[in-house]
């Protein structure tokens, strides 16, 4: 079970995160909607101890994570992998050596200086890779993939550290809309096969509706929306976005459609309609 509890972020006098509250009773695929500066991200990294909390909890399985420290505070990031918008790869570095990057935490510290890596581990990052389709790159570097191909790679480098919990932190928003789908259908079908928890930041309504079973709406560093994807109606997203009447959200959606029809965020179409 996964408990925030009075969560909140200040930065200065500026509140990112404030006092919100929210729990999750088993594995779910979990998305997280709002504007840019809603406190989406400040969210996901104080849940995996990259951002101090200013006050709050957050309780896995019982233990308070905001209050480990040294080696257990490692042990729980290992546990609470995250997913980047920018991949955090190594370019230059081969796609497998990328994904075996994800059991660093476990590795002593001549291993990781000299690369050395366990037969069983590489067998484990390629079958990994195989899963999510692209082990035929193994030997690659990373430069030399595409953006969702990339993205591929990092949620395979998340899987390798086998955590409970997974973070995703806008990871489809640099991607074309077929590389969108690629790497959400990826995400669930993690969640689905492994019952991980997984946690995404989301900016288009229709992903989230697709994919996940429950959607968190942010504004402000509120949550002011909880509940199924059927429960988000277009006035409901308005209201999170603070978007006006003229809004329409299939400015946002990803599906796939001709190549000239443009795809906008969720931000820039409310600053549209407004």
């Amino acid at each position: 079970m996964l408990t925030v509890k009075n969560l909140t972020k200040a930065f200065g006098s500026q509140i990112a995160v404030n006092n919100i509250s929210f729990e999750v009773n088993a594995p779910k695929m979990i998305g997280v909607i709002g504007r840019s500066g809603a406190g989406k991200s400040t969210l996901l990294r104080m849940i995996n101890r990259l951002t101090e909390a200013t006050n709050g909890s957050v309780e896995f399985d019982g233990r308070d994570v905001l209050k480990l420290r040294g080696n257990e505070r490692r042990e729980w990031q290992s546990n609470c992998a995250m997913i980047f918008q920018q991949f955090n790869l190594v370019p230059r570095m081969d796609v497998v050596s990328n994904v075996l990057h994800g059991t660093l935490g476990n590795r002593s510290t001549t291993a990781t200086l000299f690369n050395i890596f366990p037969r069983a581990d590489i067998h484990k990052a390629i079958d990994i890779l195989d899963r999510l389709g692209i082990a035929e790159h193994a030997a690659k570097r990373a430069e030399a993939l595409s953006g969702g191909q990339q993205q591929r790679v990092a949620i395979a480098r998340a899987v390798m550290q086998d955590p409970k919990v997974i973070l995703a932190d806008e990871p489809i928003a640099s991607l074309d809309p077929m590389n969108a789908q690629t790497v959400m259908e990826a995400l669930r079908r993690i969640h689905d096969e492994d019952g991980r928890f997984v946690i995404a930041n989301l900016h288009t309504l229709d992903t989230a509706r697709r994919y996940c079973d429950r959607i968190i709406g942010m504004r402000e560093g509120q949550i002011v929306f909880d509940g199924t994807p059927e429960d988000l109606t277009t006035n409901v997203a308005r209201d999170i976005y603070g978007a006006g009447n003229n809004f329409s959200e299939t400015a946002t959606s990803t599906e796939i459609r001709e190549p000239s029809a443009a795809v906008l965020s969720f931000d820039d179409a409310v600053a549209m309609a407004n």
